[in-house]
């Protein structure tokens, strides 16, 4: 008695997907020209947002976005030991401060897009010609570090100044 129920519950569920697919592929069917718009409007953002970064930081040299809080849990450790690290045409962004920014700079879209909406603070950007540029998220490390473990927080401080350190190198040549 106990099967039959089982098998008469798995032929219905069976019969609704199949009834429900028709319906399921014509809403892929109808939206898939709108999705398409989107992925090539996000692609052309993305290209367009990288051609502007090349273009415009290229020439001046600007190859590192770096924003930080005042967070009681990174700020002294970011104003001792990574903002004097950096190149000195780094731009430095304090989120405490965005108040202040102005929204239509490059720095600001380049924050926004690279960022995202978690663990972007601190964070670092660097910029390459010709590649995508590559973040380096802190937030997880300093979270490790306010608990005494200060391994993840090397790692990324060590990847981040070995990027900046092999771009220098490219423009030195």
């Amino acid at each position: 008695m106990g099967n039959d129920e089982f098998s008469v519950s798995d032929s219905q569920r069976t019969r609704r997907w199949v009834s429900a697919r028709p319906a399921l592929w014509l809403v892929v069917f109808v939206l898939s020209p709108l999705l398409l718009l989107i992925l090539l409007a996000y692609g052309i953002s993305v290209v367009l947002l990288h051609l502007a970064l090349w273009l415009t930081w290229g020439p001046l040299g600007r190859r590192v976005l770096f924003v930080y809080s005042n967070s009681p849990v990174w700020q002294d450790y970011v104003e001792q030991n990574l903002l004097p690290r950096l190149p000195e045409n780094a731009i430095v962004l304090n989120w405490s401060e965005r108040r202040n920014w102005n929204r239509w700079t490059l720095s600001y879209l380049a924050f926004c897009f690279f960022g995202g909406s978690r663990e972007f603070n601190p964070l670092a950007i660097v910029i390459q010609p010709l590649r995508r540029a590559r973040c380096f998220r802190f937030w997880r490390a300093f979270r490790d570090f306010k608990h005494g473990n200060r391994s993840a927080l090397a790692k990324v401080e060590g990847e981040f100044f070995e990027q900046v350190r092999r771009i220098a190198q490219r423009r030195a040549i």
